[in-house]
């Protein structure tokens, strides 16, 4: 029979205690799992740590100290950069258009975002929209300025919004017939305020002669061999003709047989600086006045006739760039803005919409007293979030603001790179210091998004 092992003192049999004690499963060791335990996170945070210091704290820290010393970094100017900064009118033209676009791309943003995700709320092509609105957030901001810088284009055969803007305006105003047409500077006529008339002025019974030039040739294959109009007793007549011929010798002032009339040109007849009659060159650019008066007439062709096209508008000039641009970003960030604020409006409570409802109250009513104040923390945190991203708006204005109106588009960001890097005497002293304090104006920003996702998580 196999002898139990002795008890010790304890109470805790003798072989099995030595175990125990080998194992170490005592207070210290449990101590020591603790201090292990509270280490562990740090070990596995430390390399997030040290590229944070090294990607963010660093540069943030250098900047500021390289704010205080001139271009080349050798002589400390303490805060003469900074002086610099604020007496600068390139400067204090990107600290307004800054603020311009702080007070008015996140509004027009939010704005949007919300009615287009009310919009999908209503809607049976709720998907495709949505996929509508959202694919520009695809497309990164200097592709962006491509398209842009296409789509604003002063000439109507390559932009966009110009060639609807001049396809509008033509429907309501006819173009002149012959743009950029001249007489000769020895001809008959004599230009006067825009509008060309005769030298000498002609009675009822005589005829005119008013020859033009710079008529393209393109426009002359489309135009009818010009007539020399006849006299006739009581009526005053004349033509109007290109008085060139590309290719070929031409009589000045005189109609020679290649040569072509123009039709379609308002002719007046002006006697003591009143117009007595209007007419309307045919064909082949003759015309007649009847039922004129026996005196002397001036006969003039109106600048209309030959005024230049409508181009449309300069999107990109001095005073619209800034708009344009603005208008670029609403397209491309609608989407992220009706995406967060849809999220808030699916997470609302429908008990609540549908007692409103109940009560009476219409729809305007519900979604004013109801639903915006339950989404004013996702409208909130949309602002803030596009305010700090306005702030450092830089490679749209780069990409589409051409270079006569830069400065009239210029933001902090930009003016950032182009004192630090941009020309021979690039000075890095002044561009430090814009960029602290693009940093100092994105900061208040920033805490308040951080301070309100930790009361949120509270």
């Amino acid at each position: 029979m196999a002898e139990r092992p002795e008890l010790t003192e304890t109470g805790t049999a003798g072989p099995a205690g030595a175990g125990a004690a080998e194992t170490g499963s005592g207070p210290s060791a449990e101590r020591g799992r603790a201090g292990a335990g509270r280490w562990l996170p740090s070990g596995f945070l430390a390399p997030a740590l040290v590229l944070l210091g090294l990607l963010v704290a660093y540069p943030i820290l250098f900047t500021i100290w390289r704010s205080l010393f001139d271009a080349g970094g050798d002589t400390f100017v303490g805060l003469d950069n900074y002086v610099a900064m604020f007496t600068d009118s390139q400067t204090f033209t990107a600290l307004k258009n800054n603020l311009i676009w702080v007070l008015v791309a996140p509004a027009l943003v939010t704005s949007l975002g919300l009615i287009f995700a009310v919009l999908t709320e209503r809607v049976r092509w709720a998907t495709a929209f949505r996929l509508v609105v959202f694919m520009p957030m695809a497309i990164s901001m200097v592709a962006a300025g491509v398209i842009f810088t296409l789509v604003y284009d002063r000439a109507p055969e390559r932009g966009l919004l110009n060639a609807v803007v001049v396809g509008v305006h033509d429907v309501f105003a006819d173009p002149s017939p012959f743009p950029g047409a001249r007489p000769r500077d020895t001809g008959p006529l004599a230009t006067r305020a825009g509008a060309y008339e005769t030298r000498q002025q002609a009675r009822p019974g005589q005829t005119v002669t008013l020859p033009l030039v710079a008529i393209t040739p393109q426009r002359q294959r489309e135009l009818a061999p010009a007539r020399s109009a006849q006299a006739r007793p009581g009526a005053l007549t004349g033509t109007v003709w290109a008085d060139f011929t590309p290719g070929a010798q031409a009589k000045a002032n005189q109609i020679d047989p290649t040569e072509k009339g123009l039709g379609g040109i308002t002719v007046e007849a002006v006697s003591g600086g009143r117009v007595a009659a209007t007419a309307t060159t045919a064909a082949d650019g003759t015309f007649t006045f009847t039922g004129l008066a026996d005196g002397a007439y001036t006969v003039r062709l109106p600048a209309g006739n030959f005024a230049q096209p409508y181009n449309g508008v300069n999107w990109l000039g001095p005073s619209l760039v800034t708009p344009a641009i603005i208008a670029s970003y609403v397209w491309m960030w609608a989407g992220f803005a009706m995406v967060l604020i849809g999220a808030g409006l699916a997470a609302i409570p429908r008990d609540a919409l549908e007692a409103a409802r109940v009560d009476g109250a219409t729809e305007w009513q519900v979604f004013r007293r109801v639903t915006m104040p339950l989404l004013a923390p996702v409208l909130m945190v949309v602002m803030v979030t596009l305010v700090i991203n306005v702030l450092k708006i830089f490679d749209l204005i780069y990409i589409i603001a051409p270079g006569s109106s830069q400065e009239e588009a210029n933001v902090l960001a930009l003016q950032m790179y182009l004192r630090s890097f941009v020309g021979e005497r690039g000075d890095q002293g002044l561009g430090s210091a814009i960029a602290v304090v693009l940093l100092l104006l994105v900061l208040p920003a920033m805490m308040f998004n951080i301070r309100r996702f930790r009361r949120e998580q509270g």
